[in-house]
């Protein structure tokens, strides 16, 4: 098979395992032999329309099977697939496809109005038509593309917690070596049933569970969003044993009525990454009997970077493990020498998961590697005698508050232990006399109440006096991210009280 990327991986699934369930959606099952028939037919439907190899293929839409096999086709006939944000606007949507350069457009029923509004004129197809173009092919398209594992394979478009987003580019050797990573970290097996719960348009929905899922021949039991109810359902009712999820997803089904109760017997462990994670989260899992296992990393590392394994969870609570095994990791001072430990540092990434740099950006690709090849992640972490890291913030979000640095994460974890709060998010803002101080902005539980004093009192002797907040904003929502971080920007933006 010429084919030696993911458009590959159908075909040779197929082989091995063609009966076993490969997809879940709602009601429907699709079979691995099911899937691969789909995804051929889907590929001739692609190069009847026009798209070639190299050609960007576009995706909008919340989680659903056609992203998958969408994903696939473009990858069997040499395509590069661009995931978009269906949570964007118009404008957003257009200046992402213009860069990107996208060959034709695959959308929900969903995102109609986006679409509708949108001025970037290329061949689109919503999923009301999207089963034609399936079932209308003359013949399956055979995998004869050659493709090589340094071929561009996806182009996933950056949060854009600052600045216009940047598209960055995954060859097909990245994404496949970070599954080969997540196959080392965790004990993913062909009955493994993994809850896609996250947005796939996120890189780790999509390379952290569905990939390496697919690559073992488990099944995945996709959500088309996030709900706590239904996640608890969906567990139940197809003993899924592994989830991935970000923190407030996490922290959700924790603060739910239903989480003492909640049937989890079937889950083997969940994971967690895309923001520093409160250890008392982490505690009220344990508790529960159930490991719950942290990574680090980011879109250009495919994601993987760092790992807890299992085992390790309950000893290192709070840590974002140690580098996977197909990866190096170094912490390093502003000069590029490591750290010593405990002593807080840049992360730096290098290794054949890492991405080659950004579309069409010379200027932000040199801007992300250091001179000697390290992938800049911006990221504060600490590193323990053991090797173990411990993300400590963005290097942007720290303030330096009376000389002392301060990173937010460690404020925002202690503001979370307090049982009136559900989401906590603090930047700096500009202060007279210490430089700048702590704002922070809170989402209460429901009925609950808190004031300024009364989280300074509950704060005290948690937290360095400087690390204390000197303002409280009540928030009814915090501003997100498509991938679920928070955006600090527009909180900075808020005028002081």
């Amino acid at each position: 098979m010429r084919n030696e990327g993911l458009g590959s991986w159908p075909a040779r699934r197929a082989l091995i395992s063609p009966d076993r369930v490969a997809l879940i959606y709602e009601d429907r099952s699709t079979t691995y032999a099911q899937l691969h028939d789909r995804v051929s037919r889907l590929a001739a439907g692609l190069r009847e329309a026009g798209v070639v190899a190299g050609d960007r293929v576009a995706y909008l839409g919340p989680n659903h099977p056609a992203f998958v096999e969408t994903m696939f086709a473009t990858y069997a006939i040499g395509g590069v697939f661009v995931p978009l944000n269906f949570r964007l606007t118009a404008p957003e949507i257009d200046y992402q496809l213009a860069d990107s350069g996208a060959r034709l457009l695959i959308y929900g029923p969903e995102c109609e109005a986006t679409v509708s509004s949108s001025v970037t004129p290329i061949p689109r197809v919503p999923l009301s038509s999207y089963e034609q173009m399936v079932l209308s092919a003359d013949e399956p398209a055979a995998g004869d593309v050659a493709v090589t594992l340094d071929d561009p394979a996806c182009i996933l478009y950056t949060s854009g917690t600052t600045g216009r987003p940047k598209g960055a580019v995954l060859t097909h050797g990245n994404v496949i070596w970070n599954s080969y990573n997540v196959l080392v970290c965790v004990d993913v097996a062909g009955d493994t049933v993994t809850l896609t719960s996250a947005p796939l348009f996120h890189v780790a929905a999509l390379n952290q569970c569905l990939l390496p899922t697919f690559l073992k021949g488990g099944c995945s039991v996709i959500m088309p969003s996030w709900d706590v109810d239904a996640c608890f359902d969906l567990i139940a009712r197809h003993r899924v044993t592994w989830m991935f999820g970000v923190t407030t997803m996490f922290a959700g089904l924790a603060q739910s009525p239903r989480f003492a109760g909640a049937d989890l017997s079937s889950v083997r462990n969940m994971m967690v990454g895309g923001a520093a994670v409160p250890s008392a989260l982490i505690r009220s899992y344990q508790e529960r009997g159930l490991t719950f296992c942290q990574g680090y990393g980011m879109t250009e590392t495919a994601p993987g970077a760092t790992f807890l394994e299992a085992p390790e969870s309950a000893a290192h609570v709070g840590s974002a493990g140690v580098p996977v095994m197909f990866a190096d990791v170094r912490c390093v001072g502003p000069d590029l020498t490591p750290v010593g430990v405990g002593t807080p540092g840049e992360v730096q990434v290098r290794g054949p998961n890492v991405s080659p740099g950004y579309w069409h950006d010379h200027d932000a690709t040199a801007a992300a590697f250091t001179p000697d090849g390290w992938m800049r992640t911006g990221d504060i972490a600490v590193v323990d005698a053991g090797g173990h890291y411990f993300i400590v913030d963005r290097l942007k979000d720290m303030y330096v508050s009376g000389g002392e640095n301060v990173y937010p994460a460690e404020v925002e974890a202690a503001i979370f232990e307090h049982p009136a709060v559900l989401e906590a998010a603090v930047v700096g803002v500009p202060d007279a006399r210490w430089g700048e101080v702590g704002r922070a902005f809170v989402v209460l539980a429901p009925g609950a109440s808190l004031d300024l004093t009364d989280l300074s009192g509950f704060l005290t002797g948690r937290l360095g006096r400087y690390k204390i907040p000197k303002y409280l904003d009540i928030m009814e929502a915090l501003p997100r991210t498509g991938s679920n971080k928070v955006r600090k920007a527009p909180l900075r933006e808020l005028p002081l009280p």
